[in-house]
């Protein structure tokens, strides 16, 4: 595989401390970003250039990208989840999914294009979900943040597909990481789902390959890619088979 420059966000835990540990082991030149200071630590001592910094926050968000070189790809990981009713999450949690899942995915595509468009090539890889396609009670509004995301993705494709850029969406469905126990403390939406959660393994195994042979989207499982089409065509049938998720309430 050529080696490439790649800038991966959410790095420090989850399918994000997989694919950069890949992208390390693979010789690639990685750029990191999290939260996690011990879990960047360990990035570097690996070989990863990396940053602390809180993506719900826009100066983060510049003093990352001034400090960035020109990259090849970008991997847009950094996510938050809270899996509760939109009526009873607080106004910081809502700003808190919107700023992470929504603002700073479209921040960072509009610095990071720029010098991507005066190369005339690149990769933009944003780890999305099925919950932007097909959503759940007690997600509402994570879900509105991934929708907004699907529709960005797609629009910023045809922006950039001019300059020979690739815009990539991996839309994976609940994956067996802390985000869960994060996402629901009380581990509800995790023993509802326990037969059908991916494995981070796969979901970074998949990241890999779109850096190999970009694509225009993938769905995990691929299962989800029917779903989400029947969601299309029968929502309220879908929406019923759905509905024993989240019964704590």
């Amino acid at each position: 595989m050529n080696k490439k420059i790649i800038f991966i966000t959410g790095a420090t835990s989850g399918i994000g401390r997989i694919i950069t540990e890949l992208c390390i082991e693979r010789g690639h030149t990685v750029y990191a970003t999290g939260r996690n200071e011990s879990s960047l630590v360990t990035l570097a001592r690996m070989g990863a250039n990396v940053f602390q910094a809180d993506l719900s926050y826009i100066q983060d968000i510049e003093k990352v990208c001034a400090q960035l070189p020109f990259i090849d790809i970008a991997i847009i990981n950094a996510g938050v989840g809270i899996f509760e009713n939109a009526y009873e999450l607080s106004d910081e949690d809502i700003e808190s999914m919107i700023n992470v899942n929504v603002k700073a995915p479209i921040y960072l595509s509009n610095r990071l294009a720029k010098s991507m468009i005066q190369k005339k090539s690149g990769q933009l890889i944003f780890i999305g979900s099925q919950a932007g396609k097909v959503p759940t009670k007690k997600a509402s509004v994570y879900a509105a943040s991934k929708h907004a995301i699907t529709g960005f993705v797609n629009g910023l494709r045809m922006e950039l597909t001019a300059y020979d850029i690739h815009v990539t969406a991996i839309y994976p469905g609940p994956i067996d990481t802390p985000f869960l126990q994060k996402a629901d403390a009380t581990n509800t939406y995790r023993d509802s789902m326990k037969r059908f959660l991916l494995k981070p393994e796969k979901v970074a195994n998949e990241v890999m390959r779109t850096i190999e042979k970009p694509v225009r989207e993938v769905n995990l499982p691929r299962i989800m890619s029917v779903t989400s089409k029947l969601y299309a065509i029968a929502p309220t049938l879908v929406e019923k088979l759905g509905s024993g998720f989240f019964n704590k309430k």
